[in-house]
């Protein structure tokens, strides 16, 4: 078990820090564990009463990513390995994805931030909870136990620091976790249906046998009311927790570094765009941007942040351009056009997708889904020029 106890100061004594921190999440953490890693002084603002609250997250992340984010997960945070994933059209038709070779496994997120910020602390980093960042000033931020002055800010708020910014990259999720015998141990399901989840699907992630995460999302639909209804047409559940929270699902904004702050996160769009999943694409954000930050006041040059977002980029631009592309080409399809394409997908579609060793970078996956090879044909029939362009950005 692991026990991460962290001080909660009336006020905070420390006036001056390297780096401020605003957000507890796995960016925000593994950004701080860098910056102390390498002897400098960082403050992570967390607002929350504890690290890791509220679990937002699926918890669907790689063993492979994982190790790059230097992360071995412990007992607790270790939940179950998936082994298929069931994709249902509209129609409930159903293909099979044998996820052996991918290495999949769900993770407590709350253990997991909490196992990341034990991490950070160890290296040297403070935490401060139930503080909340009010606005920066000219040398540092000012939060709600005062004033913090700071060479560098890196602005891990989430998708919240979006919303005023571009609404129509929002979509409202809900997430139920629930006790039902209908969820299956090591097998996520995902329900595509645009008039009921427009623009995204539904899901059901298990945490064991009998317990996981249920969600929903899609542009303009009632959550609740929608999360609700996918409920009573599975049978009889217990519910353990609900979590209602906005996605972002546009990718990347356009500067991550602005003077001395540093965006990071989903606060700077670095989820997947087709699944809004970023335990890696943000975590790994978060390194880069750490590492930027100890460079430059190594050197006493701020120049060397703009490594942090030309790293990433490097690592993730393509891929997401990609995975931007093809959620777009989904959403224009209706349910008709869906069900056509389940109907044109073989077995040697459903195979080649499981030998894909690659769960984080999936946009072959999505062409062969798609209409890649064996089902082309009736992709070029039934879209327009946008699948031929995905098709020649296949790196």
């Amino acid at each position: 078990m692991i026990n991460v106890t962290i001080q909660i100061p009336k006020k905070i004594n420390v006036s001056m820090y390297d780096v401020v921190v605003a957000g507890g999440s796995i960016s925000g953490l593994l950004a701080a564990r860098e910056i102390a890693r390498n002897g400098f002084s960082v403050l992570v603002l967390e607002e929350g009463f504890e690290v890791g609250s509220p679990e937002h997250c699926g918890g669907l992340v790689s063993r492979k990513a994982l190790e790059e984010l230097e992360i071995v997960p412990s007992q607790k945070t270790f939940d179950s390995e998936i082994k298929c994933a069931k994709i249902f059209s509209p129609h409930g038709k159903e293909i099979t994805i044998n996820s052996n070779k991918q290495q999949i496994i769900v993770i407590n997120r709350r253990e997991l931030d909490k196992q990341v910020a034990r991490q950070a602390k160890d290296n040297g980093a403070k935490i401060s909870v139930k503080t909340s960042f009010q606005e920066r000033i000219s040398d540092g931020v000012r939060t709600s136990n005062g004033e913090i002055k700071c060479k560098y800010f890196v602005d891990c708020r989430g998708v919240s620091r979006l919303v005023n910014k571009d609404r129509d990259g929002i979509l409202l999720t809900a997430q139920y976790e629930v006790y039902a015998d209908w969820i299956t141990k090591g097998q996520v399901e995902v329900y595509l249906d645009q008039e009921k989840y427009p623009e995204f699907f539904a899901w059901i992630i298990p945490s064991g046998d009998g317990v996981g995460k249920i969600g929903v999302s899609g542009k303009g639909i009632n959550t609740a009311a929608r999360i609700d209804e996918f409920l009573k047409s599975k049978g009889d559940f217990s519910t353990i927790r609900k979590i209602f929270a906005p996605i972002w699902i546009k990718g990347p904004i356009k500067n991550f570094v602005e003077d001395n702050t540093l965006i990071v996160g989903d606060a700077a769009g670095q989820a997947k765009p087709t699944t809004a999943g970023g335990i890696f694409s943000c975590g790994m954000a978060g390194i880069l941007a750490g590492r930027s930050i100890a460079e430059a006041l190594q050197i006493k040059n701020s120049s060397s942040l703009l490594n942090y977002e030309k790293q990433w980029r490097e690592k993730f631009g393509k891929e997401f351009e990609k995975q931007n592309l093809a959620r777009k080409i989904l959403a224009r399809l209706d349910n008709n056009t869906v069900n056509k394409l389940f109907d044109s997908i073989t077995p040697e579609i459903e195979e080649d997708i499981s030998n894909k060793e690659d769960f984080d970078f999936h946009t072959s996956s999505i062409l062969r889904l798609l209409g890649m090879k064996g089902s082309f044909n009736t992709m070029q029939a039934l879209l327009s020029g946008e699948i031929k362009r995905l098709v020649q950005s296949k790196a």
